[in-house]
């Protein structure tokens, strides 16, 4: 009995202590601190699967206060507020063995709440938003760049052409604060997803948690059904002047854009599955659809549409020829 009380002490203090090590990397290292951050959930979700929710929360709790001493208290708040939630929620799927889906779910649902709350405290204790701070530090290093470019020599309507172009963009981002919160929720959800379930298999444990392939995703019709409402409120949020309607609106598009690329991406895979398209070819494609403009709108639109006439069904698709074996 006292060596399993032992156990768990022991193994969340040091887990609790590499929480404060990727901590303080993510602080004070330049590039690989932003490595650092996206790993920060790890030793929780391990905690979690080993030892339970309370352990994961204690060791969480114990890691802030000792990052708050060594860093900066303000700082270590955002950090284990941030980030804390959605290593205890993959943490939690993963000990009861939830469908990947879920698991994924629940952690991404932690990650988004955890980052507007950890927004909201900065709000609440600076009084400052920090969007509106990121914007015009933005706008101050390209008043500088200008600045440069006319001491270069560039013509003096070329730089006034650029800046009503960078103007507009950053007006555009000033109103794409929920997206840009729901991109940094799948990002690192997605990154603490992929290395918890690596990481956990190698410690012995069983991870049950497994998405179906990439060509076989398929994203709900909620989608594309959003796309449409959202048109419908960009028109009358322009129109009508309703500048709250049309911010909302260009966010529930963009998201539903985003889904559908993605289930236009899986489409696209398993097309090229089904022709037997050899690996280069596959990442050319890829790689030609990424990085272009035109192709991603195409790609998104027709992940739309998939959603509703299942373009893999329709034209049996979903597998490929009679003979090949590859699983990829």
């Amino acid at each position: 009995m006292k060596e399993q009380r032992v156990t768990p002490l022991t193994e969340s203090g040091l887990l609790a202590a590499l929480l404060v090590v990727l901590g303080q990397a993510a602080v004070y290292l330049p590039v690989l601190g932003m490595v650092a951050t996206l790993c920060w959930p790890l030793p929780l979700i391990v905690l979690v699967v080993r030892h339970g929710v309370r352990w994961g929360i204690l060791g969480l709790l114990v890691a802030g206060v000792v990052m708050g001493l060594l860093i900066e208290p303000t700082l270590a708040a955002r950090m284990v507020l941030a980030f804390g939630p959605t290593g205890l929620m993959l943490g939690l799927g993963f000990r009861r063995q939830w469908s990947g889906t879920k698991v994924f779910g629940a952690g991404l649902a932690g990650s988004i709440i955890a980052k507007l709350a950890a927004l909201g405290l900065l709000f609440a204790l600076t009084g400052i938003n920090p969007w509106d701070t990121q914007l015009s530090l933005l706008r101050q290093s390209f008043e500088e760049s200008f600045g440069l470019y006319g001491q270069l020599g560039v013509p003096e309507q070329d730089i006034a052409t650029s800046r009503t172009q960078i103007e507009a963009g950053l007006q555009l981002v000033s109103m794409l604060l929920p997206l840009v919160v729901l991109v940094m929720g799948l990002m690192d959800t997605a990154v603490s997803y992929w290395l918890g379930g690596r990481v956990l298999r190698r410690l012995g444990h069983k991870v049950t948690a497994a998405f179906p392939s990439f060509r076989d995703w398929r994203l709900p019709r909620a989608f594309a059904l959003l796309a449409g409402f959202a048109l419908v409120g960009l028109y009358w949020g322009d129109s009508r002047a309703v500048g709250v309607l049309y911010d909302a609106s260009l966010n529930v598009l963009l998201v539903s854009l985003l889904a559908g690329l993605v289930q236009g991406l899986a489409l696209l895979s398993a097309i090229m599955r089904h022709f037997r398209l050899g690996g280069f070819a596959r990442t050319l494609i890829y790689a030609l659809v990424l990085f272009n403009g035109l192709f991603l709108q195409i790609v998104a639109l027709t992940g739309l549409f998939d959603m509703f006439f299942d373009y893999r069904r329709r034209f049996h698709i979903g597998a490929p020829p009679a003979g090949d074996g590859d699983g990829k």
